[in-house]
């Protein structure tokens, strides 16, 4: 886990680039738009959809997240529980906050069939049964070893050698 605002900010980048990176090819090919867009049109897509996630993580989920996670009653000492906490309230958060942002560019789009509501439910279903085994199983594992290997080694290597 991140023990500084540099790590933090790092660590956040890169589950933020592995969640887009997943969620945003599962949702192209939901809709059966990966192989009707242009790559350049993929990629300002992606650009945006990483740019809008990285805010909500950073600024407004990540924080209530883990407010949320850690207010929880459950044993905080055990590094395993405070992992799955806080990554089920994150991946909560951000498919509520993404699902927003989907549905948006669907109706921007227009191709929006039936009703707002319905649409939004359909797709934190069909966003979370992807997201959360994304998160725990691959994305977060992921992170984590990244950022124990190579940028919490980089931090400490730094203040030993200056």
């Amino acid at each position: 886990m991140p023990s500084n605002k540099r790590e933090e900010l790092y660590f956040g980048l890169m589950m933020v680039s592995g969640m887009v990176f997943v969620m945003f090819l599962y949702n192209m090919y939901m809709e059966g738009l990966l192989s009707t867009l242009t790559i350049w049109s993929i990629s300002l897509n992606f650009a945006l959809t990483f740019v809008v996630a990285f805010v909500l993580e950073a600024f407004i989920v990540g924080p209530i997240a883990r407010g949320i996670a850690f207010k929880l009653p459950y044993d905080k000492s055990k590094r395993i529980y405070v992992i799955l906490v806080v990554s089920t309230c994150m991946v909560i958060g951000m498919v509520l906050c993404m699902s927003v942002f989907g549905l948006i560019i669907t109706i921007l789009s227009s191709s929006l069939e039936g009703s707002l509501l319905d649409n939004y439910f359909v797709l934190i279903i069909r966003n979370f049964v992807v997201a959360y085994p994304a998160q725990l199983l691959v994305v977060g594992p992921l992170a984590r070893w990244v950022l124990v290997t190579f940028i919490k080694d980089n931090t400490h290597s730094k203040i030993e050698y200056n």
